[in-house]
């Protein structure tokens, strides 16, 4: 099952505001690759709209509408026998959301119609970027080249695959030392109210568990932007600091010791 839920918070990019807009009389997609496609969206920024311009006239396109609306994209009937109409719909919509309080960064627009070409220009002089996708066979040339990216539908499964991938392999998780020392101490604490022995193993397990930002010693980032060489020397960075003192592998917290004297 395709997860069309993308963490906001992995990279700067993700502040970027992305806008979709489908001609789906253009071009037609399935409802795994319509899911894939708020994926890719969201790896790229924040979606802030998924809008489909439709014909409830033409029977397929109106049997597609509950099935899209119902992964939340927002569908815009435009009943009207003249050609290009849900075009001129799109397009007007497009340029009154540009100048609004939400404008997006990214523009994502699926169609190859070349009625087109002008918003694009229209876009790219305003500082938006623009990623076109279309079906392959249905696409104007000049629109392909205008496109800051340009991708054909059939080609998103891998696309989504490569783009998911790499955010993945590109996070680093960084935790400052004192935010690594309160995690530490925590964990120590709940380990001895537990009943259980403090030893370094369990102690990291616990930590993992339960800071997000802490993924072992090498995740640490010292003042002077040094890492840790083992967990164990993080401890005994801990006891030269006074944190914690240690007995063999087992942990015990000093504020504790202090309080039974």
């Amino acid at each position: 099952m395709i997860d069309t839920h993308i963490a906001s918070n992995r990279t700067s990019h993700k502040q970027l505001k992305v806008l979709i807009y489908w001609d789906f009389q253009n071009a037609k997609l399935s409802l795994e690759l319509a899911k894939l496609l708020l994926v890719f969206a969201k790896s790229i920024g924040r979606l802030i709209g998924k809008n489909i311009y439709y014909n409830s006239q033409c029977e397929d396109q109106a049997a597609a509408k509950n099935n899209l609306a119902s992964i939340s994209y927002t569908c815009f009937d435009v009943p009207c026998p003249l050609k290009d109409s849900a075009d001129n719909q799109l397009i007007a919509d497009c340029l009154k959301d540009i100048h609004s309080n939400l404008s997006p960064d990214i523009v994502i627009l699926i169609s190859g119609d070349g009625d087109f070409v002008n918003l694009v220009r229209n876009l790219q002089k305003l500082g938006k970027k623009v990623i076109i996708f279309a079906q392959a066979g249905n696409v104007k040339q000049k629109l392909k080249e205008l496109a800051d990216e340009f991708y054909f539908i059939d080609k998103l499964p891998e696309l989504v695959d490569k783009k998911t991938k790499s955010q993945t392999t590109s996070i680093e998780f960084k935790i400052n030392y004192n935010e690594a020392i309160e995690c530490f101490t925590k964990a120590i604490t709940t380990t001895l109210s537990q009943g259980k022995h403090t030893e370094f193993g369990y102690i990291d397990k616990l930590m993992r568990q339960h800071c997000v930002s802490y993924q072992g010693f090498s995740s640490i980032h010292t003042p002077d932007g040094k890492k840790f060489k083992s967990f164990g020397k993080f401890v005994d960075a801990a006891v030269r600091d006074g944190k914690v003192q240690k007995q063999g592998q087992e942990l015990f917290l000093v504020e504790l010791d202090k309080l039974a004297a």
